[in-house]
C-alpha cells in the first residue's frame, strides 16, 4: 500500500485523484510564479533528480501559479499538513522577524554580496529561527532580481522623486524608506498598479525587471531607473515534519537534488536577467543609471529607525560583511 506524506483533504483529493501512483512518497510542492519562470524550471528538474535518485520512490508533484493559494496560504498549508513544499522570502518574517532582512532596501550591494549573506553565517542564522518559529525547513535558497523603479520621467537623484506617488507593497520598510528618498509612496495591490498608472492616479511603481516585463508596464511606464534598491533571496521550504517522515536516505537525497537545482537555477537566473534588460528595451523602455549612493544614504536613515533590535543587530552585521 503506497504511504503517502499528504494528509486528507477535499482540496488534496481532488488534485491528487489523477496522479500516478507509482511512487513509494509522495511530495506536494505549490508556489506562485508562472511555469515559464525560472523558478519553476528549477523545480522540473528538482522532481527529475529526485525521481532518477530515487529510483522512483519519492516523487515530487509541482503546482504552480498559485493552484493551491498564495503565499501565506501555502505556509499555513504546510502547517497543516495539507502541502508539503513551497517558496517563500520577507513574508516568512510574520512568523520570523530576522526573516525581514530577506528584502530591506540597500541591505545588500550587489549579487556577490547577497550569495555571501544568504550562503553564509547570518544566513544560517535566519535559516534557524525560520524553522524554529514555523516548522519550515529551508532547502536551498534563489537569488531574486533587484527591484528598479519605473517611470514617466528620468530619475537620477532623490531631488528628481518630488512630487512623485510610487506604487509600493503594503510593506512598511518600503514605505519609510520612500519616503525618506523624497517620494509620495502609496501601497496598493499589485493587480491595480498597471491601471493606475494608466489613469494617472500613480506616477510610477517599482519591481524586479520579470515583474516589469510579465505586467507589461512598458506599455504605460517609459523609464526604468536602476535604482537597485533590494536585493533579496526566496528559500525553498519543506515542512520539517514531512521531512523527518522520509527514510534517512531520501531526505538525503532531497538535499542533495536541492543543491544541484539551485546552481541550474542561478543559470537560468543569470541568463534571464540579461535577456530580460535587453527585451524591455526594445519594448520601447529606456535604462537610467542613478545616483545609488544618494539614494541609499537617504533610505538607510528610514530602515534604522524602522527595523526592531533584533533586526537592526542583523542589519548591521549584513552591511559590515
Amino acid at each position: 500500500m503506497k504511504r503517502s506524506l499528504i494528509s486528507a483533504s477535499t482540496l488534496a483529493l481532488a488534485l491528487l485523484a489523477g496522479s500516478a501512483q507509482a511512487a513509494e512518497f509522495e511530495l506536494k510542492l505549490g508556489h506562485v510564479a508562472n511555469e515559464d519562470n525560472s523558478w519553476h524550471q528549477a523545480f522540473e528538474k528538482f522532481a527529475e533528480l529526485v525521481e532518477q535518485k530515487s529510483a522512483g520512490r519519492l516523487e515530487i508533484q509541482l503546482y504552480p501559479n498559485s493552484q493551491l493559494g498564495n503565499e501565506t496560504d501555502l505556509i499555513n498549508g504546510i502547517q497543516l499538513g495539507i502541502v508539503d513544499m513551497t517558496m517563500s522570502g520577507e513574508t516568512l518574517q510574520n512568523w520570523a522577524p530576522k526573516a525581514a532582512l530577506l528584502a530591506v532596501p540597500y541591505a545588500l550591494r550587489d549579487s556577490a554580496h547577497l550569495q555571501q549573506v544568504a550562503g553564509g553565517e547570518l544566513g544560517r542564522e535566519v535559516e534557524q529561527q525560520i524553522t524554529e518559529r514555523t516548522g519550515l525547513v529551508p532547502l536551498t535558497w534563489f537569488e531574486r532580481g533587484a527591484r528598479e523603479l519605473t517611470s514617466n520621467k528620468p530619475v537620477k537623484t532623490p531631488e528628481d522623486l518630488k512630487g512623485m506617488i510610487v506604487r509600493v507593497p503594503n510593506v512598511p520598510l518600503f514605505v519609510s524608506a520612500w519616503q525618506a528618498m523624497g517620494a509620495k509612496p502609496t501601497p496598493m495591490a499589485f493587480g491595480e498598479v498597471f491601471t493606475s498608472l494608466q489613469q494617472g492616479a500613480i506616477h510610477a511603481q517599482e519591481n524586479p525587471l520579470s515583474l516589469i516585463d510579465s505586467a507589461s508596464f512598458f506599455e504605460v511606464q517609459k523609464y526604468v531607473n536602476r535604482t537597485d534598491h533590494v536585493r533579496s533571496w526566496i528559500y525553498v521550504l519543506i515542512g520539517k515534519r514531512q521531512l523527518e517522515q522520509l527514510p534517512e536516505e531520501l531526505q538525503q537525497i532531497l538535499m542533495e537534488s536541492a543543491k544541484e537545482m539551485q546552481a541550474y537555477e542561478r543559470t537560468l537566473f543569470t541568463q534571464a536577467e540579461a535577456e530580460l534588460e535587453a527585451k524591455l528595451k526594445e519594448k520601447g523602455m529606456e535604462f537610467v543609471d542613478v545616483d545609488q549612493a544618494a539614494f541609499k544614504a537617504k533610505a538607510l536613515e528610514a530602515v534604522r529607525k524602522t527595523l526592531d533590535a533584533e533586526q537592526l543587530e542583523l542589519f548591521n552585521k549584513i552591511q559590515a560583511i
